[in-house]
């Protein structure tokens, strides 16, 4: 079953290979702009007044002036900015910085800039952001370290998986999407793949794996249906940003609703594979501490433990994506709206679709799984291959026979010759 799902994915991979994300024409809009790496040469404070700045406003309960005074002016910051890379580097600007800006600058510090072609030369380039390459490389570092450490070869096989995951979104996801091919066909093709690569990179070809990928490609389908059902019953139109609107102006042709599905997919896809490996593994290592329970023994003691699973990993996804949509969390908290309003409106509906129709493929995906691992664990242990009997034929040619006796292993047909004879030995010497 699964040669002839790897061989489609394999197809769907060669047909819809994208070879690059096309050309458009630049907006200068966001992150759609030409950036550079600059450094921050010098700091100096200024009035205000003196930069035409505009000062930030007194709070309304304050009075302008008291006994003592009126209030000083605030000073603003002038900071004198390098570019570092690209046709101008050496070049310089400055940038004002005033007194209620959340971001303050120091000298020597690394900011990315945007550069405006067609603006006047002396604001050609605005500082946008700050440059976090080193720590996020440490932070990489230390994550990779981790992995390694604990997880020693697995972990690095992990980490192998994730390089090509991320290979995948960025080669073939992201840009067969740009090229106007359909988002939910991507998504499954491309989440397939990275299931494939990941499981058994880190698992190995097993039968456990097979089981696992099965369970995971069964929910994802579950998840792609249900979906695309109340995608379009709920009337969502994924276009609830600014940046998906500008990915729409850049791109007319992408389906943003086909986009909000794909997300959905992807997005369930990591949490999918934890699922469905863990019940597998539960269920294979429940047939190593009994290797007469039977399918039905093996599935209820495996969903006692499927439901742990479900109660925690369902809380996981639903606190994901509440800290994802913190900040619009805030913002609704705060609306003069009731709360079936605000529940029901676009923004707030489309997460509460991606999660609940993402948990109902994750709840799903535990008995499921459960069940496939316990018919073909069971299968296995009937035509001689299970577990059981593998792991009593390791301990047979790993045990001693004793302290002075042959460590040659014993098999099943030598020790019933042995008791054969032992029998007959017993009724010669009583006749």
């Amino acid at each position: 079953m699964l040669v002839p799902f790897a061989a489609a994915v394999l197809v769907g991979l060669v047909v819809l290979w994208p070879g690059g994300a096309p050309g458009h024409k630049p907006s200068g809009v966001g992150f759609d702009q030409p950036t550079e790496k600059a450094k921050v040469v010098k700091v100096e404070e200024v009035k205000c007044a003196d930069v035409h700045a505009q000062q930030p406003q007194q709070p309304s309960q304050q009075q302008p002036s008291s006994p003592a005074g009126p209030q000083q002016a605030k000073h603003c910051e002038r900071a004198v900015i390098e570019v570092t890379t690209g046709k101008d580097t050496g070049r310089r600007f400055e940038s004002i910085v005033t007194p209620d800006a959340t971001r303050h600058y120091q000298a020597g510090q690394g900011v990315v800039v945007a550069y405006a072609p067609k603006a006047p030369k002396d604001l050609q380039y605005s500082v946008t952001d700050v440059d976090r390459t080193f720590p996020m490389w440490i932070l990489a570092a230390l994550f990779a370290a981790a992995v390694v450490v604990v997880g020693r070869l697995r972990g690095a096989l992990a980490l192998v998986a994730l390089v090509v995951s991320f290979l995948v979104l960025t080669l073939f996801i992201l840009p067969a999407i740009l090229q106007g091919s359909n988002p939910l066909v991507v998504a499954i093709v491309g989440g397939s793949a990275i299931m494939l690569v990941a499981l058994y990179l880190c698992h190995g070809l097993t039968a456990r794996t097979s089981v696992a990928v099965l369970g995971t490609l069964a929910s994802l389908l579950l998840i792609g249906l249900l979906g695309s059902v109340f995608i379009g019953w709920a009337l969502l139109t994924g276009n609830t940003d600014d940046h998906t609107e500008l990915v729409h102006g850049l791109y007319p042709d992408i389906e943003i609703r086909g986009l909000l599905l794909a997300g959905i997919i992807i997005g369930s896809l990591g949490v999918l594979d934890d699922v469905t490996v863990t019940q597998t593994a539960a269920v294979w290592e429940l047939k190593e501490a009994d290797p007469s329970a039977g399918w039905r023994k093996l599935y209820t003691s495996a969903m006692r433990i499927g439901r742990d699973h479900i109660a925690s990993v369902v809380n996981t996804l639903v606190l994901a994506y509440a800290g994802a949509a913190l900040p619009l969390l805030l913002l609704f908290s705060i609306a003069q709206s009731s709360v079936g309003t605000v529940a029901t409106s676009e923004v707030v509906a489309e997460e509460v679709v991606r999660t609940l129709v993402g948990s109902i493929g994750l709840v799903a995906s535990v008995p499921l799984t459960t069940l496939l691992a316990a018919l073909v664990v069971s299968a296995d242990r009937e035509t001689g291959r299970g577990p059981g009997q593998e792991a009593g034929r390791r301990a047979g040619r790993g045990s001693p026979r004793g302290p002075g006796r042959s460590t040659r292993p014993s098999t099943g047909r030598s020790a019933g010759r042995r008791a054969g004879r032992g029998v007959g030995s017993g009724k010669r010497r009583k006749h």
